[in-house]
């Protein structure tokens, strides 16, 4: 479910710039983007925050599912459309992680994690998540940038 890119990350982090035992949402924003999405079953609809629709190369906030998918590693396609599927289907939780190939040739790897509910009457219902983005991108040749 993970795919781990090696990075120079620590390099950028100062020793004790940031006291982990009690600064947990510091580090995490540190460390990656996060924001959160809204899908409602009864039209389609995904609706992203500024940043997940800029790095998933979307001009729009509001998309369906295909088009948000369209830019992840195409061998996790069918797993997460499965996810998904599953999730518009019953009341569940889900996760995945997958890279985002963006035109340049940079991958930006990405989590998601989400629910769905509201299941009580046929179209109805909706799913909700956050999409976390690590601060670190790999080129086509698997080397990692900084953000």
């Amino acid at each position: 479910m993970f795919k781990i890119a090696k990075s120079n990350i620590a390099a950028s982090l100062l020793p004790a710039s940031i006291d982990i035992d009690t600064h947990d949402s510091d580090l995490l924003t540190q460390l990656s983007t996060s924001e959160t999405w809204m899908g409602e079953f009864s039209t389609g609809v995904i609706n992203l925050k500024e940043a997940s629709a800029a790095l998933h190369g979307l001009s729009s906030r509001s998309c369906g599912l295909l088009n948000l998918i369209r830019c992840y590693d195409r061998k996790d396609h069918d797993r997460i459309l499965e996810l998904f599927e599953e999730a518009a289907t019953l009341s569940t939780s889900f996760c995945f992680s997958t890279t985002i190939v963006m035109p340049n040739g940079y991958r930006q790897p990405v989590f998601c994690m989400g629910e769905s509910n509201g299941h009580d009457e046929p179209n109805s219902g909706s799913m909700m998540g956050v999409f976390v983005f690590p601060k670190s991108r790999t080129d086509a040749g698997g080397t990692t940038r900084r953000q």
